[in-house]
């Protein structure tokens, strides 16, 4: 049988204190949390290289909290357009506002800034986020039928946690500005 490979790592001193803890935490020798960690990046590389860590970290932790749920577009399209024929969409509409001030609710006991509730409502998919100024975004949206929904959750959330919004929608996108 061929000796195994031996590979010499230089850490600095976090890495090291990093390694030590998982290491004693999983109760496996060294070269055992080596070879599984670098089986899991080898797995799930595409993952890292194709999201950024935020947002694969937002994502983990919403779905690993039980409160979202992953829902195909054309799905979401399809409610969409359910709820805009129903004779009792206004209805709809108030609740969307309460489930948002909820939302303003917890976010304001976490301290998000709107930055970082704007980054997680795009991880959410419901639309492209580009910020054009310190105090302005535009928000891109992939179907005109979400236009009235998000505006609802933006506005909503942004007004119930304190913060002065102006809101334009143009045909594919909505402009968010903070006033200060």
């Amino acid at each position: 049988m061929k000796a195994p490979e031996r590979i010499t790592i230089s850490m600095d001193e976090d890495t090291a204190r990093l390694f030590r803890k998982l290491r004693d935490e999983l109760g496996v020798s060294q070269s055992e949390m080596m070879r599984e960690a670098l089986k899991f990046y080898s797995r799930h590389r595409g993952i890292f290289e194709s999201v950024e860590d935020r947002k694969l970290y937002t994502h983990a932790e919403m779905l690993s909290a039980g409160e979202h749920v992953i829902l195909d577009i054309d799905h979401w399209l399809l409610f969409l357009r359910f709820i805009d024929t129903h004779p009792d969409a206004e209805a709809f509409w108030e609740k969307h506002k309460d489930v948002c001030k909820a939302h303003a609710e917890q976010f304001r006991h976490r301290l998000y800034n709107a930055d970082v509730i704007l980054k997680r409502l795009e991880a959410c998919n419901l639309f492209k986020l580009s910020k054009t100024s310190e105090s302005e975004y535009t928000l891109i949206l992939s179907s005109d039928l979400s236009k009235k929904f998000v505006r609802t959750e933006v506005e909503e959330i942004l007004r119930g946690m304190g913060f002065a919004v102006e809101i334009k929608e143009d045909f594919g996108k909505i402009r968010v500005k903070l006033l200060h």
